[in-house]
């Protein structure tokens, strides 16, 4: 029987073990699982040239990456957001591309809400008053606040957005949304209200992003947003880094036209240890680790693994990224 070559192309847990018992699960003991050595476009092209499938977390699937896999019949995203794939390429060849887009919802939705009131309640600033032996009730540089009847403004409603307006009700904010998909009509839940771009911004004490990475949202926030937004306002990312215009916040933070961030994202995968950001003491950043949870990275490994299996064997995956490959897909899904 012939090998089935799955590429891998990067993973940030500890091992493949899940997903290649799925994949052997499913595809038998020809699969071949080959785990790239590095993520650099030509390491990746010469890697794909003989696989049947891809699945990848961050490394970039070019379209030189696309074309390089003759064979390929199937590229699996292990996460939500697929702009690290040359999606237009795949589906011009006939590649279908997968993606989990609902694993992380409770995860990233509860990091919104841990940066948002760390800020609101100064937790790393009295941390380092109380480890440097000051009891005596000194005053954070932003002064402390009832967060009940402030108002957080989500750009973006999809799972996520959803679920951190959810989470922020209870604990007494008010929710403004802006969506350019969300139809007129759709029904909101209580104390969440679709509003303007704009009037969100300028009405919202924290502001946070749930986006795809897209020609329309790169550079979305950018110097008129944080011209918009109150001097008090906190602004949060845990998308995607490019959405925010990292100069414009850098100049918007220390101009005083905002009062901080928080990010899990910035522009840049890695960004460098001297990086103005992180000189800010009103700048919190986490390394992309709003995803993660062992549940969560379980059940990326194993549904993205399960993705694969399906196109393989001809079944329409849990969600497609690129139905316009479907009438002259490489493999007939049904």
């Amino acid at each position: 029987m012939p090998t089935t070559r799955i590429l891998i192309t990067d993973f940030v847990w500890p091992s493949t073990a899940p997903e290649r018992e799925v994949l052997a699960a499913g595809l038998g003991d020809g699969v071949e699982v080959v785990e790239s050595p590095d993520g650099s476009e030509a390491t990746l092209a010469a890697l794909a040239a003989d696989c049947d499938g891809i699945m990848t977390c961050f490394a970039q699937v070019t379209p030189e990456v696309v074309r390089a896999a003759e064979r390929c019949r199937v590229i699996s995203r292990y996460g939500v957001g697929v702009d690290n794939i040359a999606v237009d390429v795949a589906t011009e060849l006939g590649i279908p591309v997968t993606y989990v887009p609902d694993y992380c919802v409770d995860e990233v939705s509860d990091h919104v809400m841990a940066l948002l009131l760390t800020w609101n309640r100064q937790v790393g600033f009295y941390d380092g008053v109380a480890k440097a032996g000051r009891w005596e009730g000194t005053p954070s540089p932003h002064p402390l606040t009832r967060l009940r009847g402030q108002t957080i403004g989500i750009v973006g409603f999809g799972r996520i957005g959803r679920a951190v307006a959810d989470k922020a009700r209870a604990f007494g904010l008010e929710a403004l949304v802006f969506d350019p998909y969300l139809p007129a009509d759709a029904a909101l839940p209580d104390g969440v209200s679709a509003v303007a771009m704009d009037d969100l911004l300028a009405a919202s004490d924290y502001v946070t992003v749930h986006t795809p990475l897209n020609d329309e949202t790169r550079g979305l926030i950018d110097a008129t947003a944080f011209g918009l937004m109150k001097s008090s306002a906190y602004i949060i990312n845990c998308a995607r880094g490019p959405i925010i215009d990292e100069p414009a916040l850098i100049d918007a933070l220390q101009d005083g036209q905002i009062a901080g961030a928080g990010l899990d994202v910035m522009e840049s995968s890695a960004p460098p240890a001297d990086h103005p950001l992180f000189a800010m003491d009103n700048v919190i950043v986490t390394p992309h680790v709003a995803f993660l949870s062992q549940q969560s990275v379980l059940e990326l490994e194993v549904r993205t693994a399960r993705a694969t299996v399906d196109v393989l064997q001809g079944r329409m995956p849990e969600f497609l990224v690129n139905p316009a490959v479907l009438p002259h897909s490489r493999v007939a899904l049904r």
